[in-house]
């Protein structure tokens, strides 16, 4: 039986911004599209042909939170939380911790392009399958890609 997956709004997307931008600084308000923007990501990661699991899900959310940049700040912050909330609302409150300690410096590879969308989608699944370490495969990979000796 499949469980439906669990969804949340624009609206709730910008409290929880605004919360964050109270709580740790920064500049306020969205982008003049930035509403769009949301309302976009929001409604494709509910398409289950382009996302047809929740880690594709999740890892979009994540990605165009963080790239798309709806907010004039805290996009990063943001991409986290929002992953985080989206992860407690479909009751994987076993991983929320150790999702938001390791996505802490994963955002940032992101933004700056160091790490590609198929290996944030290798990440958080390590992260859901609650493995303690990353493989080796994984932690090679990773270096691989945000390490500047290795041509990144």
């Amino acid at each position: 039986m499949n469980v439906p997956i669990l969804y949340f709004d624009v609206v709730h997307s910008i409290q929880i911004h605004d919360w964050i931008i109270e709580k740790s600084g920064g500049l306020a308000g969205l982008y003049p599209d930035g509403t769009g923007k949301l309302e976009s990501v929001l409604e494709h990661i509910q398409n289950d042909l382009y996302y047809p699991n929740f880690e594709d899900k999740l890892v979009h959310l994540i990605y165009s939170i963080n790239k798309l940049h709806a907010f004039l700040d805290g996009n990063k912050r943001s991409s986290i939380v929002l992953g985080s909330y989206f992860l407690e609302l479909n009751g994987y409150d076993y991983c929320v911790k150790e999702f938001t300690i390791k996505m802490e410096n994963i955002v940032v590879w992101l933004a700056e392009s160091k790490i590609s969308k198929e290996l944030l989608l290798k990440l958080v699944c390590s992260i859901l399958n609650n493995e303690e370490q990353y493989s080796d495969e994984l932690k090679y990979e990773l270096i691989c890609a945000t390490s500047d000796d290795f041509g990144n």
